[in-house]
């Protein structure tokens, strides 16, 4: 079912880029590295990359672009190579760049500071190959210039010549279809990581489905089959206990919103039918009639469990069989 957003739009949105750059500590190699050594000619093979510091020492810096971009995924859509963020949420956004962004320049003026004593420790741990990495070593001043974190929020607005507003139109269509494509995703990480042949979840279970609900309630102004979908997964958390592991039609339930979840077009087909006058109940009903009951762990089993949640995980061995979840037209 194609999914197609109102230019409209860009009056809630504003587009995001986040610009990080971090220095790889690579160099291209040169003839010149290998001596008298006879290389193929240039037509035939190229030469690679040698690394002039230790990319451990880097390290942070990749993992704070990780958490600035799972970050911004949480709230926002892909659009023109960044992020499209509601407009409610940019100051909670810059609040949490922020706090990443000094997190990024304390790690680069650690790593600077220590950056002469790196490179020194990294020729050591390669001997005989002194010579390829000090030749191509840089200074720390041009490494300062390499790294660097900063973002850009701006408002877009489309042109009044329809010619020229065709590409920007084409992009904003895609919204709908890139949000529920990018949900797909992350319920089948929950699905794998959480749900996946277990018969019964902690609460733990329900957060990355508390984060696919406060995306799609973030934007839901994209795409008019996106409240229904956020309504159906409050009242499935409605009907879960506050505590106490979740299982049996509780746990069939989160299992079939997961799996509904995982299919953008099954997923857009039943948001419009609950546009259409189908209720959220009857839908999550659908997705408890099970056929099979869950499989019940022995008492003793069980209750070493309840005690102690690593004697869960080794009680779900992966010989223990997986439920058949009737798809019931969902998946």
């Amino acid at each position: 079912m194609e999914s197609k957003t109102r230019i409209t739009v860009l009056n809630h949105i504003l587009a995001l880029n986040l610009d990080v750059n971090i220095w790889s500590a690579r160099k291209k190699l040169t003839p010149s590295d290998f001596g008298a050594t006879q290389l193929p000619p240039e037509d035939l093979a190229s030469l690679g990359s040698k690394r002039v510091c230790n990319p451990e020492d880097l390290r942070i810096f990749g993992t704070l672009k990780s958490r600035a971009v799972n970050m911004l995924d949480r709230h926002g859509v892909r659009f023109l190579g960044g992020w499209a963020i509601p407009e409610k949420v940019a100051d909670e956004i810059v609040k949490e760049l922020t706090v990443i962004e000094k997190e990024f320049f304390a790690a680069k003026e650690d790593f600077l500071s220590r950056y002469d004593e790196s490179v020194q420790d990294w020729i050591k741990q390669h001997p005989g190959w002194e010579k390829l990495i000090g030749s191509s070593t840089v200074s720390a001043e041009h490494v300062r210039s390499r790294i660097g974190f900063k973002w850009q929020f701006f408002k877009l607005a489309a042109p009044d010549k329809k010619s020229v507003k065709k590409g920007l139109k084409d992009e904003v269509n895609n919204l709908g279809s890139t949000l529920f494509d990018e949900v797909a995703k992350s319920a089948t990480e929950t699905w794998n990581r959480c749900y996946a042949g277990k018969v019964k979840v902690t609460h733990k279970a329900l957060s990355p489905l508390r984060s696919i609900y406060d995306k799609l309630n973030g934007l839901s102004f994209i795409d008019p089959r996106v409240l229904p979908i956020t309504d159906l997964l409050q009242t499935a958390f409605n009907k879960v206990p506050s505590r106490g592991f979740i299982r049996d039609e509780n746990l069939l339930m989160l299992q079939g919103v997961v799996s509904l979840l995982r299919e953008p077009a099954l997923l857009m087909e039943n948001g419009q039918k609950l546009l259409d006058g189908a209720t959220s109940e009857g839908l999550l009903e659908s997705l408890t009639a099970m056929p099979n009951r869950p499989i019940k762990v022995t008492d003793d089993a069980e209750e070493a469990s309840e005690n102690d949640p690593e004697n869960s995980k080794q009680n779900l061995s992966p010989q223990t069989p997986t439920q058949q979840i009737d798809s019931h037209g969902l998946w």
